[in-house]
């Protein structure tokens, strides 16, 4: 930046006009804003399928009036951060910095940012909403209108998400934070401070799978009475089944299987009642269809996808995915509008990134069912109230944490995440700056 430049952007920050005042600001500014200041960090990077590396880079510094700069303590991998390390969303870039939930303590703030300040321990939404356009005005926040100027998003979906952190060119090229640093625009909108009493353990999660499960159990509608089946057991879909029962249903059924069975296992020690169907251990001649329609003769009022699209079951699918000629299968939204009951609820939040094939659209509209797509949930609608849940003991997001890791092993923890090795769930990854392991979370270990 030029002495010109910066003297005019320092003088409209502070408001000061002599010259004297405008050197020493500018010196204040470079030293509070981190303009170059050559400081490095450590960053989560892809490079290629498969493939991601930790590495140095310039420590992010504030842009932009309003944003503000995060030191993380603590950050995780997402079921949805698969997606991006099997190469299979668009218009990721080698070299772009993963990871969409994080927390930690505010380092710097724009002069526009007066909700958080310097020392503040904060959640970071996934979403980037500005908080005034006419989306946020509504709660949709994201589907912000300013933080995405993606074409291509625009092209395919007839609209635009929110801008998100770490997750592609796509949704606007973010910088995420699987790091030590995160530049988060629009501070006062996109910032959540932690209360004294929460742990960075348990607050890390409102910043998604937490939300995100409750907006899928909220959006989809299930109410008191229901009978709610979920396909997929891992956190997103273990927090839908704690959350159905919250919401009054009287049934809730985990659908899974394969190299995932064990968690099964795991959710049924965690939630009372919960009710498990094994997609690999069917009854010969069974499907999954068919063996709900044993266990609920009525149908299901309510089917929640909390898997994605990727994982295809059947060779067709798995062909035509490998050829380019669908990027999602539908072979799980067929089981669900086939379960539920005559005008029946189908919400989805599993990842569906464009098209799919073999979609069973009549049994859709000759049957009345609602299929829903929840979309990225407005984590800035519920965090506030979450956060409170949490304070006063309603949730524990501890009962889905099974590892508390280092970020300087991220490169095996992305391996042993995509394996599900080692009955690993959801993760806590501590960096250089977090606090010592919280009573109650597992202990730090090495991969």
């Amino acid at each position: 930046m030029a002495v010109s430049q910066a003297a005019n952007l320092v003088e409209k920050i502070v408001g000061h006009g002599d010259n004297a005042s405008v050197t020493t600001d500018i010196s204040n500014y470079d030293n509070e804003y981190g303009l170059e200041t050559g400081e490095k960090i450590l960053a989560t990077t892809w490079q290629g399928k498969n493939s991601v590396k930790l590495v140095e880079m310039q420590k992010p510094r504030v842009v932009d009036m309003g944003d503000a700069v995060v030191k993380v303590t603590g950050s995780t991998i997402c079921g949805s951060d698969l997606h991006l390390y099997h190469g299979v969303i668009p218009q990721l870039q080698k070299g772009d910095v993963l990871g969409h939930e994080c927390c930690g303590i505010v380092s710097s703030i724009g002069p526009e940012v007066d909700k958080v300040k310097v020392g503040d321990r904060v959640v970071v939404s996934f979403p980037i909403a500005c908080g005034k356009c006419g989306n946020c005005e509504k709660q949709r926040f994201s589907q912000c209108e300013r933080t995405n100027e993606n074409t291509i998003e625009n092209a395919m979906y007839g609209k635009r998400t929110a801008g998100m952190f770490g997750y592609s060119h796509f949704t606007g090229g973010f910088a995420g934070g699987q790091a030590e640093y995160i530049r988060v625009p629009y501070g006062n909108v996109n910032l959540l401070k932690i209360p004294d009493d929460v742990p960075d353990e348990k607050a890390l999660y409102v910043s998604d799978v937490i939300a995100t499960s409750w907006h899928c159990v909220v959006d989809t509608g299930v109410e008191k009475g229901d009978v709610v089946a979920i396909w997929g057991g891992g956190p997103i879909g273990q927090m839908c089944a704690q959350f159905a029962f919250l919401h009054g249903a009287t049934r809730v059924i985990v659908i899974d299987g394969g190299d995932a069975a064990w968690r099964l296992e795991f959710l049924k020690a965690k939630i009372p009642n919960l009710e498990t169907l094994d997609f690999t251990r069917l009854p010969r001649g069974h499907s999954v269809t068919s063996q709900l329609k044993e266990i609920v003769p009525e149908g299901l009022d309510v089917a929640l996808e909390c898997a994605a699209g990727e994982y295809a079951k059947g060779w067709a699918h798995y062909f035509e995915q490998l050829l380019g000629m669908e990027t999602d299968t539908s072979e799980l939204l067929n089981e669900m509008i086939t379960s539920v009951r005559a005008f029946g609820r189908v919400g989805v939040t599993g990842i569906y990134a464009g098209y799919t094939n073999h979609f069973n659209i009549g049994a859709l509209m000759e049957t009345g069912v609602r299929l829903i797509g929840n979309g990225q949930a407005p984590v800035h609608k519920y965090w506030g109230d979450l956060m409170d849940m949490i304070q006063q003991g309603k949730i524990n997001p501890l009962d889905m944490v099974s590892h508390s890791l280092r970020l300087e092993d991220i490169e095996k923890v992305y391996e042993a995440f995509d394996r599900r090795d080692g009955g690993m769930q959801k993760v806590f990854l501590q960096t250089k700056h977090s606090q010592p392991v919280t009573p109650g979370a597992p202990p730090l270990s090495a991969l």
